[in-house]
């Protein structure tokens, strides 16, 4: 879960030596609704995995009734958005100065993370948006705002996609507070905090996920060189402007407690680092162009339907029927077509008693495995949810 100002941090932190006085002055700085207090010298550490464990304050903690499903709650769509102005100001929380970083430079950190719970769900974060403990977001100290990050598992390689929107932790030992789900999806829930690496997600890496998970090559994709272009150009023709007058009260956040593997012998141990460029070096940005579904081209070949190709999986078959619109579930999307009808062949191998057809589509230059067509995205999401126990693989629902 996530900061939602400074006065909220305080009140945590110091809730039983701060004199009141001082929480008011905070109050009326910040600007900022009321919060409950927290005391982090309290944080539950339960190494188990009941629905009181995890690395909360000890008046925060899971909802009473979580549901059963959140593994399945799909990653944040990363998007280059134009940064907020007030949270990516430098400020300074408990006597240390904090610059965000706005200059697009890669980053890559390896550390602590941990993540809230219910006492702060329908709260306002740093950018004014609602915090939803079931969506997939986190808050950083120094990262811009709004951002995307990809958050590794160091322990297992499990990776989620998350949206920063906050400030926090003001922990010298974690580096990222992640949304209530998005520590079910990590499986960090018991244990309250686990070694992560957070990345932060380049303009070329969101065209490239949001191509492949779109299931189609789209407007967005075809921005993204000249959006990489234009941060390239500005960082390299403009100095770095002196920065503003240190505030006392930003808008932080309060710290809280797929499958990519991750050697350890390439993740970098190092303290995020701030770089402090001009914010209205990126904030100028246009927004991305909202994405739109596109058929098929019709002079590109579809691969076998589930009938069609049951006599052999080596060769796409020229006559196959054109793939009707719809809603899919696109289980991999390959460069190599052997990759693709590899899947294809271990899931028809699994699921010989599934009712919608498999097949591979190929969009754009990517070979797309997919099942369908569905109704609605209603009856995709039960199948997919199906799907996750029949083989283990978690679906993106796309449509056609």
């Amino acid at each position: 879960m996530q900061i939602r100002c400074v006065s909220h941090t305080l009140s945590r932190t110091f809730s039983h030596t701060l004199p009141v006085a001082m929480l008011a002055v905070s109050l009326l700085i910040a600007g900022c609704g009321s919060s409950p207090k927290r005391d982090s010298s309290t944080a539950s550490s339960s190494g188990g995995g009941s629905s009181r464990g995890g690395g909360y304050y000890k008046d925060d903690g899971p909802p009473d009734r979580p549901p059963s499903d959140l593994e399945l709650v799909p990653d944040a769509m990363p998007a280059v958005e134009p940064l907020a102005s007030g949270p990516n100001r430098p400020y300074n929380v408990f006597g240390k100065n904090y610059t965000p970083d706005t200059s697009g430079r890669p980053y890559r950190v390896q550390g602590l993370a941990s993540w809230y719970g219910k006492k702060f769900h329908g709260q306002k974060t740093s950018n004014g948006d609602t915090y939803d403990m079931y969506g997939m977001s986190a808050a950083h100290t120094t990262l811009p705002i709004p951002s995307y990050v990809r958050v590794t598992r160091v322990s297992t390689g499990k990776t989620v996609l998350l949206r920063v929107n906050d400030r926090g932790p003001f922990h010298s030992d974690r580096i990222i507070d992640l949304s209530y789900t998005a520590a079910v999806k990590l499986g960090i829930l018991g244990a309250g905090s686990a070694e992560v690496v957070v990345e932060h997600l380049t303009p070329t890496e969101i065209a490239r996920i949001r191509a492949e998970r779109a299931g189609e090559q789209t407007e967005y994709a075809s921005r993204a060189p000249a959006t990489v272009a234009m941060l390239e150009a500005s960082a390299a023709a403009s100095t770095v402007a002196p920065a503003p007058a240190y505030i006392n009260t930003p808008a932080p956040s309060t710290g809280f407690g797929s499958q990519d593997s991750l050697p350890a012998d390439t993740i970098a141990a190092t303290a995020p680092i701030a770089f402090g460029a001009a914010p209205s070096q990126i904030e100028a940005l246009p927004p991305p162009a909202p994405m739109a579904p596109r058929p098929v081209p019709a002079a590109q070949p579809a691969y076998p339907s589930a009938s069609a190709a049951s006599a052999g999986l080596s060769a796409p078959s020229t006559a196959a029927a054109p793939v009707l619109d719809g809603v899919y579930l696109q289980l991999g999307a390959f460069s190599g077509q052997q990759n693709a009808q590899d899947l294809l062949g271990r899931l028809r191998s699994q699921l010989t008693d599934w009712a919608e057809p498999l097949r591979i589509v190929l969009v754009g230059n990517l070979h797309r495995v997919r099942i369908g067509p569905y109704a609605d995205r209603v009856t995709a999401q039960l199948a997919a949810n199906r799907l996750q126990q029949r083989v283990n693989m978690t679906a993106m629902i796309v449509t056609q």
